[in-house]
């Protein structure tokens, strides 16, 4: 078959102007949400009123502590939150080759949940408060976020030999991870029989994921750590793709395999340790987004990358949105609706792979 010489570069042409549009739109379509995240709730705010406020000349006071100090935090976590958990799956997924992996169907977050619980109530590394308000102060982040990442760790760790046994298959590995997930929920239900009628309520709470409960310097911690973690992940994206392919092509086109998979693993627990230690278990935003933007644009990580990480920020913060407001006054957990979003789809691709 012949090709004219400008035949295959339009091609190329059409294939990267397509996906850069997908993830264009994804762009302004989160830009979008944050304002409406902003605008949205209890009290609506004008789109006028948000700009005044947020280029610091307020229309009032109450305004004024109601975007700086409630609803702008509370949106760039979530936008954090869910870039982080997308990010990681997607990761997880391409190292491992497993369509069904991310930190909550592989049972990391359940481990970072518990490390974080563990640090919380006996290292002594947050005070429990009796408000719903402030369930958990994290008085000391850092010893929360060892305490999580070193949990959350060992759990990826497991996953990793698990995947490189002879004869293991998606399936093995994710319930593996339902396994490894019941484990530590056990030992959070554990700490909890042991809690007073205080820490009870508090660890309860603490367990249902919220984007509301972060100040700016958790979200400043939470931000630094997971923006460098993603740059990481764009950074190498060239070898995911020749992962895709195979371990042994990936190693005779120069990628450090065995490397790269353990890193990826151990930054993508890091990332979730982070987001679970502030946030709480958040499930499926690292299941879902992954399996929309390969659906829409492919496997090319080069693009799969920046497009799946645009999309779960989109995801957990429409979700928070539709949580906040579905039974007003009454704010539910985003983690609720996530869950309600997610399980139908991990469904979806259990009966898919059982058909192939």
């Amino acid at each position: 078959m012949h090709f004219d010489q400008g035949e295959m570069p339009r091609e190329y042409t059409r294939y990267t102007w397509q996906k850069s549009l997908f993830i264009f739109m994804m762009f302004l379509s989160l830009i979008i949400a944050i304002m409406a995240s902003i605008s949205l709730g209890s009290v609506r705010i004008g789109m006028g009123d948000i700009i005044h406020t947020l280029i610091r000349q307020p229309i009032s006071r109450q305004l004024d502590l109601i975007i700086w100090h409630i609803r702008l935090p509370q949106t760039l976590t979530a936008v954090m939150a869910g870039a982080g958990l997308a990010g990681a799956g997607a990761v997880m997924q391409s190292v491992l080759r497993n369509p069904l992996a991310s930190p909550f169907t592989l049972g990391i977050a359940h481990a970072a949940a518990f490390g974080a619980a563990l640090s919380v109530m006996i290292l002594g590394s947050g005070v429990m408060a009796g408000s719903l308000a402030s369930a958990v102060n994290i008085s000391n982040p850092m010893i929360t976020l060892g305490s999580a990442f070193g949990f959350s760790m060992a759990t990826a760790l497991v996953i990793t030999f698990i995947s490189k046994t002879r004869g293991s298959s998606p399936e093995v590995m994710v319930l593996t991870g339902v396994a490894l997930g019941a484990l530590f929920t056990a030992g959070t239900m554990l700490l909890q029989f042991f809690a007073d009628d205080i820490q009870l309520a508090a660890m309860v709470f603490w367990t249902f994921g919220d984007v509301a409960r972060t100040s700016w310097n958790d979200l400043g911690v939470l931000s630094c750590i997971t923006l460098a973690i993603l740059i990481y992940f764009l950074a190498n994206a060239w070898n995911y793709n020749a992962m895709d392919i195979g371990d042994e092509t990936a190693r005779g086109l120069g990628v450090r395999v065995e490397m790269v998979r353990l890193s990826g693993m151990m930054t993508s627990s890091l990332v979730t340790a982070v987001i679970i230690s502030f946030v709480g278990i958040i499930g499926f935003v690292g299941l879902v987004a992954p399996h929309i933007v390969r659906r829409v644009i492919g496997d090319d990580h080069r693009f799969l990358m920046p497009a799946t990480i645009l999309t779960g920020a989109l995801i957990l913060l429409v979700s928070d949105i539709v949580a906040r407001l579905i039974l007003l006054p009454h704010v539910l957990p985003v983690s609720i609706f996530t869950s309600f979003l997610g399980a139908p789809v991990f469904i979806y691709l259990i009966i898919k792979g059982h058909k192939k």
